[in-house]
């Protein structure tokens, strides 16, 4: 395989790109300026050694090793906890300027093709629960797209969250809400509008 068809290969695993975008993509560095491409080299050697996964959110940062930068601050409220998918779910509640609260990423939502939690975040999620109670929470948010795998990772995490061993936040008297449906149904949070997520924050149930 050579160097043209090798490349277009790791663009085609990029989540949404095909055969032919992947071919759009290697054509285009082919034409641009030597410049561009090391750059673009340099940006993907340096997510090794600059950017970190936060140990309490899960989120990828750029900084130092430890927390992140809105785990350790100290107006963050403490009593909330919004568990998303990604880190461009994340991102867009940071960037809507309605949530105050903290974070944890899941890592995706359950495929319905496998009704599988494996590869998600969810043994972490629970395993932090205790620390986070101790610490105020008051509330977990599940801020999934409002799909059906975002829907049926909701429900399985409000059974994970009650289940025998882990209802710790039942017994705590820490409630389990969901985004309310001011997204419409299909709707990705990354790509919501900062009203729009705040609808679906404030009708949360």
């Amino acid at each position: 395989m050579d160097a043209i068809d090798r490349l277009s290969r790791l663009f085609e695993r990029f989540p949404g790109i095909g055969p032919r975008q992947a071919q759009r993509f290697v054509q285009y560095l082919l034409r641009a300026s030597p410049t561009l491409r090391n750059e673009l080299i340099e940006s993907v050697r340096q997510l090794s050694s600059t950017v970190h996964q936060c140990p309490e959110c899960k989120r990828f940062s750029v900084g130092a090793k430890g927390a992140c930068a809105i785990c350790t601050s100290s107006t963050r409220e403490q009593t909330l906890l919004a568990v998303v998918a990604t880190d461009a779910d994340l991102n867009a509640l940071e960037r809507s300027g309605t949530y105050s609260g903290r974070y944890f990423v899941l890592g995706g939502t359950i495929s319905l093709a496998s009704d599988s939690i494996s590869g998600l975040r969810v043994k972490e999620l629970l395993a932090s629960m205790a620390e986070r109670i101790s610490h105020g929470l008051e509330e977990v948010i599940l801020s999934f797209p409002a799909n059906p795998e975002g829907d049926a990772t909701a429900i399985r995490l409000q059974d994970e969250l009650s289940s025998a061993g882990q209802g710790v936040a039942l017994a705590k008297g820490i409630k389990v809400t969901k985004l309310g449906r001011g997204l419409s149904t299909g709707s990705e949070l990354e790509y919501a509008d900062p009203d729009t997520l705040k609808s679906a924050l404030d009708n949360r149930k």
